[in-house]
C-alpha cells in the first residue's frame, strides 16, 4: 500500500499531518482510559476494516466521541457533533482536524447528510449519535427520526455500539471530566447489512438499531456491576430499557 492509499483510507482528505495527529491523539486517549478508568472494550473487531459503515452509538457525555474511536483501528471515525461545539476557537479547530461535521440538529440540516453520505461514499468510517443529544439522567433516550433517512440513504451496514460508565464521570452539568473512582466501557456490536436493516422500511430500521443499542447497552451494564462487585456504574435510570423499547432485556 503506497502512502496516498494509506492517507485516503485513514482520513477524508488525506492530510499527512491531520492522520499524524489523529493517530497521535487516538493513542493518548486510549492510554487515559486505560489508566484512568481501566475501560472494558468488547468487540472492537466487529468494527469491518475498509469500506463504508455507520456507527450509532448512544450518548451519554463528551467522552463517548473519543471513547468510541479510541479503540477502532487501524481506521480513523468521522464524527458527527453539534454545530455549536465549532464556535469555541481552538477546540473547533482540533475537532474539524480529527473528522468531524458539523451538524445543526434542531433542524434539517441538509449540507451536513451530503457530506456524511460523501465520506461514506469514499469508503469511510462515520460515527453518528441518534438520540442527537446527551442523556440528562444516564438513560437511553429516543432515537430522532431524522436518522432514519440517513440509514437508508447510507446504504451501508450499521455497527451498533454502546457505552457504559460515562455518565457518570462525566454528565451535563459539569466543566470537566473527573478521573478518579469511576470505570467506563464500550462494546461494540456485530455490524446489521444493509438489507437485513431495510426489510421492514427506514422506521423499522431506526427501531432495530435502536433496540441494538440499547440490548449492548444494558448488557455492557450488567457485565460492568460484575466486575465491579455491584459499585459501577451508580443505578439510577440507565437501568432500564430505554424510551420506546419494551422491556425485554435478560
Amino acid at each position: 500500500m503506497g502512502l496516498s492509499s494509506f492517507l485516503a483510507n485513514r482520513r477524508p482528505d488525506g492530510t499527512l499531518g491531520k492522520v499524524l495527529l489523529y493517530e497521535l491523539l487516538q493513542a493518548f486517549c486510549a492510554l487515559v482510559f486505560i489508566l484512568a478508568y481501566r475501560v472494558r472494550v468488547r468487540g472492537a473487531r466487529n468494527v469491518p476494516p475498509r469500506g463504508p459503515v455507520l456507527l450509532a452509538s448512544n450518548h451519554q457525555s463528551f467522552l463517548d466521541p473519543p471513547l468510541v474511536g479510541s479503540f477502532v483501528r487501524p481506521r480513523h471515525l468521522s464524527f458527527v457533533a453539534r454545530v455549536g461545539l465549532f464556535q469555541f476557537g481552538p477546540f473547533g479547530w482540533l475537532i474539524s482536524a480529527l473528522n468531524s461535521v458539523p451538524i445543526n440538529d434542531e433542524a434539517g440540516d441538509a449540507g451536513a447528510i451530503r457530506e456524511i453520505l460523501k465520506r461514506l461514499g469514499a469508503g469511510h468510517a462515520v460515527l453518528i449519535f441518534p438520540e442527537g443529544s446527551r442523556t440528562t439522567d444516564g438513560g437511553q433516550k429516543s432515537f430522532k427520526r431524522g436518522v432514519a433517512l440517513l440509514v437508508k440513504r447510507a446504504k451501508c451496514p450499521v455497527v451498533p455500539v454502546a457505552v457504559e460508565g460515562c455518565f457518570d464521570a462525566w454528565g451535563p452539568g459539569r466543566k470537566l471530566p473527573s478521573l478518579i473512582g469511576h470505570r467506563v466501557a464500550v462494546t461494540y456490536g456485530r455490524p446489521i447489512p444493509y438489507d437485513e436493516l431495510m426489510k421492514d422500511g427506514a422506521q423499522g430500521a431506526l427501531d432495530r438499531i435502536a433496540r441494538e443499542v440499547d440490548r449492548l447497552r444494558l448488557q455492557t451494564r450488567s457485565d460492568m456491576r460484575r466486575a465491579t462487585r455491584g459499585t459501577y456504574p451508580s443505578r439510577g435510570p440507565g437501568d432500564q430499557p430505554g424510551e420506546g423499547i419494551k422491556a425485554t432485556h435478560p
